[in-house]
């Protein structure tokens, strides 16, 4: 590729993708609303809000791939995870659109299917069971691949990402974890497929432990890693949590306890409180 751009690159991943994806294009667009260190060599680095429409449209321009990670990417208040998460989605995919179709990795999330028990074994056609604002706003982004690739003819990867950390830190992602290395190897293979279409494709290693059941191997990846490398310290180092607890019962963990942030009955508690 001549140029690709990557959403979302001053978070924790995306200043992990920043260092290990530069041999893809000839140019890595960097965008953010986060600070982000300066443009090396070969790369290009863009402030831009997913919110505006205009500003994504000029960001788009001259990509030939997206790797979208932008937005918010833990629960918040239902105002913020709109503008990033459900207008920001929309405004990169009629940018794309705009431009050409450049294929797009939509990252996802677990926390789209996160009030499925531990207990279950899912496909990627499974029932959608969010977890959260946040869960359900990556069920929108889902969609809305969806809809432009049925409609406008829009490649996309949707990306239900687990745990992408250097190793799993506790119980839960000995069987959500992704190695980064897992997770380059499915990058290079999304833009290196003749065909892509819009799978849905878990995004974890090949973990003993798993719940999910990958069916990307039509685009030549298949994870090598596997938690249970780590399993052995993660017992050692970590207390195992309670049997009901929701970490050890649904598969988003500690997602299923997050409040519904900036509810009406919140707010109205906050006013009488002021009003004392």
């Amino acid at each position: 590729m001549k140029r690709l751009l990557i959403t979302g690159a001053g978070g924790g991943l995306g200043r992990m993708l920043r260092q290990r994806l530069g041999h893809m294009a000839e140019v890595l667009r960097l965008s953010d609303i986060a600070p982000m260190a300066p443009a090396a060599l070969g790369e290009e680095v863009v402030t831009c809000d997913l919110a505006d429409g205009a500003a994504v449209r000029d960001l788009v321009a001259g990509c030939d791939g997206i790797v979208h990670l932008g937005g918010i990417s833990v629960e918040r208040e239902f105002d913020l995870i709109e503008a990033a998460n459900l207008r920001g989605v929309y405004n990169l995919y009629e940018a794309a659109r705009a431009h050409g179709h450049p294929r797009i990795l939509f990252a996802s999330s677990n926390h789209v299917v996160g009030y499925h028990p531990q207990t279950a074994r899912l496909g990627p056609d499974c029932p959608l069971r969010p977890d959260s604002l946040y869960g359900v706003s990556k069920a929108y982004g889902e969609a809305m691949a969806h809809l432009y690739h049925d409609k406008f003819g829009q490649e996309t990867a949707i990306v239900r990402i687990g745990s992408c950390t250097p190793a799993p830190a506790d119980w839960r992602m000995l069987s959500t974890w992704l190695s980064e290395d897992d997770f380059v190897a499915l990058i290079e293979a999304v833009f290196r497929a003749p065909h892509l279409g819009c799978p849905v494709i878990w995004g974890a290693s090949d973990n003993d432990a798993g719940w999910w059941e990958n069916t990307a191997g039509h685009l030549g990846w298949r994870p090598k890693d596997n938690s249970a490398a780590h399993a052995a310290h993660v017992h050692r180092t970590v207390p195992r949590p309670e049997a009901d607890a929701s970490v050890a019962r649904y598969q988003g963990g500690v997602f299923t306890d997050e409040p519904i942030h900036g509810a009406w009955d919140q707010r109205a508690a906050k006013r009488a409180g002021d009003r004392d």
